[in-house]
């Protein structure tokens, strides 16, 4: 029987998911592990709007900051870290919580990856000098002739995951949606997960005032410092690839603000639209007293 929990908070960015975070592990008296992949870079402070000082020291946690813009990190390595973490933590907690708006990363945790085989590195090569040379357009039309299903469920807009997908089609001659949803890794833990959400109104303004926030916080300065860097896969990321072309005076920063409000508005649509799919997820709306979801917890550890 399993009697560990792991309680997964998600939801779209900035709508609250932290400071839920905070009240459920201190709660629960555990600890939590951080599932927002552009939070693992330690040289990516601001723009990704890590929990505050203050906030970190109230809670333990873990997979922030941890990593380089100079690593190569992905989902794999991710998804075995956190697992061999969880196997430590359920040693002295019953529950642990799991906060993040990555959908992959997330999902790798609580249903496990699906198995893909090991395509020559030439391929990736390739297909992303490809990228560069072509753009992402031409790359986008050879997954659609290849793997229909793939192009109008990925993120299609990512390079990085029509990169991965064409990877898969070409390296095996066999659709990369053909490899999913097949036997997964079993967990030794119960998970629980909770969403919060509001009118996509409400969601959109919030994005608007964070960036503001941002903003004024430093982010420029911070994305200064990573000019020489802009190359690295960690910072094609919004609110850095769209002050890179401010920097690189392609726009101004007015433009590139603005740009950087849609692009989040768009991230924050399809992590709902990621997130809907799972209909086990217990939604609540971003403004309900947290201790009426803690009550809802409490339910369900005890069925």
């Amino acid at each position: 029987m399993k009697n560990n929990y792991l309680i997964s908070i998600v939801g779209p960015t900035a709508i609250g998911k932290t400071a839920l975070s905070l009240t459920i592990a201190k709660h629960f008296n555990t600890e939590i592990i951080s599932a927002d992949s552009r939070q693992f870079y330690k040289e990516m402070k601001i723009g990704t709007a890590v929990p505050s000082s203050e906030e970190l020291s109230q809670i333990k946690h873990h997979f922030i900051h941890h990593k380089s813009i100079e690593d190569n990190y992905n989902v794999g390595a991710f998804e075995k870290e956190v697992i061999q973490r969880l196997d430590s933590l359920f040693k002295t907690h019953n529950v642990v919580v799991m906060v993040g708006g990555s959908g992959l990363y997330i999902d790798a945790v609580t249903k496990g990856l699906d198995y893909f085989p090991e395509i020559d590195a030439s391929v990736r090569e390739g297909l992303n000098k490809r990228l560069k040379t072509e753009g992402l357009h031409s790359l986008q039309n050879q997954l659609k002739g290849l793997d229909i299903d793939s192009y109008n469920k990925i993120a299609i807009d990512n390079p990085h995951r029509v990169i991965r997908a064409l990877e898969i089609c070409i390296g095996t001659g066999k659709p990369y949606s053909s490899f999913l949803n097949k036997d997964k890794s079993k967990r030794n833990f119960n998970v629980i997960t909770i969403g919060l959400t509001a009118d996509r109104k409400i969601i959109y303004n919030r994005i608007n005032k964070r960036v503001d926030i941002l903003m004024l916080n430093g982010l420029l300065n911070e994305v200064k410092g990573l000019k020489t860097k802009q190359h690295l896969n960690a910072l094609n990321t919004v609110g850095y690839k769209e002050l890179f072309k401010h920097l690189n005076e392609e726009w101004t920063l007015d433009v590139a603000i603005s740009e950087i409000k849609k692009n989040t508005r768009r991230f924050a649509k399809r992590q709902l639209t990621w997130f809907k799919k799972d209909k086990s997820i217990l939604w609540f709306d971003y403004d309900i007293d947290f201790n009426k979801i803690i009550e809802a917890l409490l339910n369900e550890l005890e069925t």
